[in-house]
């Protein structure tokens, strides 16, 4: 199975069903070349500025807030940088509006009429909340939230979906909680409904053999990994807690907010680091540039057959073409400054939007990748090598599945 199948790169593809019928074979599918010079500018991923000169890089440090003190409040659109911030409000509003698009055209209709369309789950559909965002607390599902909250009624709820394998004390979701109480003070009048999904480590061995058909063609055990969090976030099964009282609770979601894309585009990687020690700027552009032109083949795909077992759509916001371009126009030192200590210098433009929406805790936030958050690799670990050490010590994250 995994020999057989492939992902397909981003393209238009198209099969002559004639000749097809005639020597009952399916090969030979034509791939369409870009005729949008803006998709192509995308595939290629060339930024032009990439080299600083040292007054580029004395400017970024003491005239763009760097140290995040040069901000002032203003309760009309949150917090607003004391210098001159086109940089920041261009991604903002390229931001705004891209989840705009994922949100506001979610069909909501009567729920007489959504009876009777014939989709599972129909019936269920949750007509006050009709998206739900993946939510880790983090600075990239934060921003999503916070903006979201931006763009949509004041009547609608949001669900933000947590998935945890070690209760209340997994990193995900102590940071979850924090960040729904941050968002309920920048908007006290939003229903913020926080779903709990706690994780069976047993689940992991009943769902694995579907869940590798869903991961197909990945097959290591991160992408196993990654896929059960993913699995059982957008299923939506968990607890919510109001008025002081832990109730069960099943997320009715049609679409689900994902963050990624923000880590590739804003230097988010731990080995973007590794590389920019080693080689400089232009060494970090080039491992940025290698990250975007194979997400589709390493994230995408596999995100989204997850997602969708449920019936769900997954929806992309920093990866809405106009945030895509908005950041490969912005010098490189303005996206990230790896000179800075983690949680400052990486992924710096997000952090600065994140300042503008009135996200101060989350704006210092580390990078922490959804397997670890969780907590779902520290038990895949111990299952399938004895321990944490074992499997550092075997590359696990890497590691090909050993039943493929």
């Amino acid at each position: 199975m995994f020999d057989y199948w492939e992902e397909l790169p981003c393209a238009i593809y198209s099969i002559n069903l004639k000749i097809h019928t005639v020597e009952k074979s399916i090969e030979g599918a034509v791939k369409h070349t870009w005729t949008d010079m803006g998709l192509v500018e995308l595939m290629n991923w060339k930024r032009t500025h990439t080299e600083p000169t040292f007054e580029d890089l004395e400017v970024n440090l003491h005239s763009k807030g760097d140290n995040f003190q040069n901000f002032k409040a203003d309760n009309s659109i949150g917090l607003q940088p004391v210098i001159e911030a086109s940089q920041h409000q261009k991604v903002l509003e390229a931001l705004r509006e891209s989840v705009r698009r994922r949100t506001l055209n979610i069909c909501k209709h009567d729920k007489d009429i959504m009876g009777h369309l014939e989709f599972p789950g129909a019936a269920q559909m949750d007509l006050e909340a009709p998206f739900a965002i993946l939510f880790s607390g983090g600075l990239d599902s934060m921003i999503l939230a916070a903006i979201a909250d931006q763009c949509v009624p004041s009547e609608w709820t949001i669900d933000l979906l947590n998935v945890s394998f070690e209760g209340q004390a997994a990193p995900d979701r102590i940071s979850a909680i924090a960040g729904v109480k941050e968002l309920s003070a920048i908007s006290s009048s939003r229903r913020w409904r926080l779903v709990e999904i706690d994780g069976d480590p047993a689940s992991l061995s009943e769902m694995r053999g579907h869940l590798l058909s869903l991961i197909c063609p990945s097959k290591t055990h991160m992408d196993l990994n990654i896929g059960l969090a993913l699995w059982l976030a957008s299923r939506g099964d968990g607890w919510i807690t109001e008025n002081s009282v832990r109730k069960e609770y099943k997320c009715n979601a049609r679409v689900v907010l994902i963050g990624s894309g923000a880590d590739e585009q804003c230097a988010g990687y731990g080995r973007h680091r590794t590389k920019f020690r080693e080689g400089g700027w232009s060494s970090l552009e080039r491992e940025m540039q290698l990250d975007m032109q194979r997400l589709w083949k390493r994230n995408l795909g596999r995100d989204d057959r997850c997602i969708a077992d449920h019936g769900k759509e997954a929806r992309f916001p920093y990866l809405d073409e106009d945030v895509m371009h908005s950041l490969l126009k912005m010098p490189l030192w303005d996206i990230a400054d790896l000179r800075q200590p983690l949680g400052k210098g990486d992924k710096k433009i997000l952090r600065e939007v994140a300042l503008m929406l009135g996200l101060k805790s989350a704006a210092t936030l580390p990078k922490r990748a959804i397997q670890f958050g969780s907590r779902i690799a520290q038990e895949s670990n111990r299952r399938s090598f004895g321990s944490n050490r074992a499997a550092n010590l075997a590359s696990a994250g890497s590691a090909v599945l050993p039943d493929i």
